[in-house]
């Protein structure tokens, strides 16, 4: 990210570029598939600047995934509204978006819980917490709407079926958003049917 001499930096966007250049690496190979001398090399900036933007390589890793969750979450809330005020219609609609999602060339799983996954603790882990907690609001919306029995339950079990699928997804599973979609219709269908 070189500079030409007497230009001025813009700190909102040199920021913005790395994390947008670094959120692409870390996706496709990994917390530690790239240590940060690689990293700095190949996001054009020097490690006084990543340093200067994010504190650390923990502090980019941390800003990657807020980031990554902010846009999934807003991408699948927005779906579910999309397809207007019917649950069911809404809970198809976050499946059919995640299908798009897995069908796409670059597509190697959840970015957040695959670094929950490779680092146990600390800032992964809690990012992951919250990603989770806000698909289980979603996905707990649309079952309270659909007047099911028990919405928290069902919300879990939704979101066990959305992560379950990224998974079978990553691993070559085609039919993972289609599958899951069905069980989790017929999990709303069965506790709007419970209902008194």
């Amino acid at each position: 990210m070189p500079v030409p001499k007497g230009a001025s930096l813009d700190p909102v966007q040199t920021r913005a570029t790395i994390l947008r250049a670094a959120t692409g690496l870390l996706y496709e190979r990994g917390l530690d598939g790239i240590g940060v001398a690689e990293l700095c090399a190949t996001v054009g900036a020097s490690k006084e600047t990543l340093y200067r933007h994010f504190g650390s390589k923990d502090g980019l890793v941390q800003a990657v995934l807020e980031a990554r969750s902010d846009h999934v979450v807003r991408w699948l809330r927005e779906a579910a509204e999309a397809a207007g005020d019917d649950p069911a219609g809404q809970l198809a609609a976050v499946f059919d978006a995640l299908a798009g999602w897995y069908a796409e060339p670059a597509f190697r799983g959840c970015a957040i819980v695959n670094a929950s996954a490779q680092w146990h603790d600390g800032v992964p882990r809690t990012v992951a917490a919250r990603h989770l907690d806000r698909h289980l609001d979603l996905l707990t919306g649309i079952a309270r709407r659909a007047g099911a029995r028990q919405p928290e339950v069902l919300g879990r079990q939704l979101l066990m079926l959305v992560e379950g699928a990224t998974v079978l997804a990553d691993h070559g599973e085609r039919d993972a958003a289609a599958t899951a979609k069905q069980a989790a219709l017929a999990l709303l269908r069965q506790q709007g049917e419970d209902t008194p």
